[in-house]
């Protein structure tokens, strides 16, 4: 099997989505307008929302080849959910990272336990549980099924996030809510923008990991 990035397409793709991600920096830095009451702390929001859809798409993917795997029994869907909550896990890892980073100046803690805060927390553990069951296991296929199971369950946390603002009573409640179909143009265009670039970024990345998780699979087929 040749290598990912040796396809042109792919090779193609690489470059398109490195000029996005610049085009998209260079935008949230120089283009996007300042708020006042939050200045730089308030650029993050571009990041890490989409870090946020990133991770959430992830997991999603995650469920559904779980679903696959289970009634399939095909190795490939075993791939695609193992790839996806990976890349899912670094996303969410960034959101967590990206979160505190404006906590800090806004609420002057760099993390409080709010709700979504906590919710978005608990997902990103029980991914860790999920890997290291994956690593831990003797049995493979018994790793594998056990996997797409947690990975179904394990979706069920991503609704509770967008909706722990309405489980929870507004006192406890920190995390900012924008409804961004009301927001101005310079604040909403940028927004759309850095979303599609991370989506485009998340398929790459998805795509890279599924590959080099079937050149071991036929590595591991082969004992070499």
């Amino acid at each position: 099997m040749q290598p990912f990035f040796s396809d042109r397409k792919n090779f193609a793709w690489l470059i398109a989505v490195m000029a996005l991600m610049a085009l998209n920096l260079v935008s949230i830095i120089y283009r996007t307008p300042m708020v006042p009451e939050q200045e730089w702390a308030q650029k993050i929001f571009y990041l890490h929302v989409p870090s946020a859809w990133t991770g959430f798409l992830s997991y999603f993917i995650v469920m559904v080849a779980g679903i696959m795997f289970l009634s399939k029994k095909d190795q490939k869907w075993d791939r695609v959910g193992l790839a996806a909550a990976e890349i899912g896990t670094l996303f969410i890892a960034l959101v967590l990272i990206t979160g505190p980073v404006w906590a800090k100046p806004i609420w002057g803690r760099a993390w409080i336990w709010e709700p979504r805060l906590t919710t978005t927390l608990v997902l990103f553990l029980i991914y860790i549980g999920y890997f290291m069951m994956r690593s831990f296991s003797e049995y493979p296929e018994r790793a594998a099924r056990t996997a797409a199971v947690l990975g179904i369950i394990a979706f069920a946390d991503v609704p509770l996030i967008f909706l722990s603002v309405k489980f929870w009573s507004p006192e406890i409640q920190s995390h900012p809510q924008v409804e961004m179909a009301s927001q101005p143009p310079g604040i909403l265009l940028p927004f759309l923008f850095s979303l599609f670039c991370f989506t485009i970024l998340y398929f790459l990345m998805l795509r890279y990991r599924i590959h080099v998780l079937k050149l071991h699979d036929r590595k591991d087929r082969n004992g070499i």
